[in-house]
């Protein structure tokens, strides 16, 4: 699975560039600038990752079901998990 990282504690400013975020080519380590939110590539996580993180107290799990993508919010960040048949472009 592809992760992108947010780098916004504001789930409103989040949900307000996410579509934007899916539709921004990025390689792997890159970092962009998206209504002055770093948004960042963090490569390849393994499937073993989301369960990991579900089992965390502090994070909250989100999922857009038509395109199988899970959303991980915490600290001050947010994880885009996109499954590598999906196309970000």
């Amino acid at each position: 699975m592809k992760c992108i990282t947010v780098y916004t504690k504001s789930f409103e400013e989040f949900s307000d560039i996410f579509e934007e975020i899916l539709k921004t080519p990025l390689t792997e380590d890159e970092e962009k600038t998206i209504e002055g939110i770093t948004v960042s590539d963090s490569g390849e996580v393994p499937e073993q990752y989301i369960d990991r993180m579900r089992d965390k107290p502090e994070v909250v799990v989100m999922k857009v079901k038509e395109e199988d993508i899970t959303i991980f919010q915490h600290g001050e960040v947010f994880e885009i998990l996109i499954p590598e048949k999906e196309s970000v472009i």
